[in-house]
């Protein structure tokens, strides 16, 4: 049975892996913040999982947090693990650092440009990363877009409050195309990478994107309550000027195209996008 040490185990992916594969692997957990990292013991560790991280934080974080948690700690992490024998390292990336919201899909050859200190930062411990690989230390990069499922946070949760609380919403008729990845479908694909002990840049996603008008339609059908989708005129405009934040992530398009991926692990995503939503709100994991 391999031996894996994942780090962010409390979170929303870590979680997820943990309770779906821990017949499978010996799991191994640390913490930053709550472990000695100098009493880390890596020996007869097959793989890392690094998940721990500083996400996109919409209150902001400086630079140097970013710096100092997405990127020295994953190369501490990974420079400690090549000198203890660990074989592979799993980073968990973003597409982030392909920039931001576009009408082009992204793909695994994409130019990253980055855009915020979140996609920098996770673009700079990729490029450190891979200056630590060789023949006997693998490195394999997972960028994903939003991922949900049960449990799910920040954005999403938002949206599925929103949905149950109020029947009529300003959200018809928008033709953006965003991509997301189910949690069962995300750690499916790192399975898969430690299966094929597979190094490379990887891209996750369900297999279509969504519009914002649909994502909220599935989510009412699996809410079970009937929501009114409508087109308010200066709506988007007002919301443009108001909140251009939230109008990018409700009106604007982030579409990845990871068909390199599948067809280099020959994966199949085991959810579709309908089956994620249901279990989003059902609560299956």
């Amino acid at each position: 049975m391999k031996q894996i040490l994942l780090t962010g185990s409390s979170g929303f992916i870590g979680n997820y892996f943990i309770h779906k594969y821990q017949d499978k692997y010996t799991i191994n957990t640390f913490s930053f913040l709550n472990n000695n990292f100098n009493s880390l013991y890596l020996q007869g560790i097959d793989i890392i999982i690094h998940l721990s991280a500083l996400v996109h934080q919409m209150g902001g974080a400086t630079k140097e947090e970013y710096k100092k948690i997405n990127v020295t700690q994953t190369i501490e992490l990974a420079t400690k693990a090549k000198t203890s024998g660990v074989k592979y390292f799993i980073f968990m990336s973003t597409v982030k650092v392909y920039g931001e919201e576009s009408n082009i899909a992204y793909d695994e050859d994409t130019i990253c440009k980055p855009q915020d200190d979140y996609g920098i930062s996770k673009l700079k411990a990729e490029q450190e990363l891979l200056k630590l690989q060789d023949d006997n230390f693998k490195i394999s990069i997972i960028r994903t877009p939003i991922v949900y499922g049960y449990g799910v946070k920040a954005n999403i949760k938002s949206l599925i409050n929103l949905t149950n609380k109020i029947s009529v919403l300003p959200f018809g008729s928008i033709g953006n195309r965003r991509s997301m990845v189910y949690i069962g479908n995300i750690c499916h694909l790192i399975e898969e990478i430690i299966k094929q002990e597979r190094e490379g840049i990887f891209l996750a996603s369900d297999d279509e994107p969504l519009s914002t008008t649909k994502l909220i339609e599935l989510i009412a059908q699996n809410l079970d309550k009937k929501v009114y989708l409508i087109k308010i005129p200066f709506f988007q405009s007002v919301l443009k000027l108001v909140k251009p934040s939230f109008h990018k992530r409700l009106f604007e398009s982030l579409e990845v195209d990871n068909s390199k991926t599948k067809e280099v692990l020959n994966l199949e995503n085991p959810y579709s996008v309908e089956d994620g939503i249901k279990y989003m709100i059902k609560g299956k994991q």
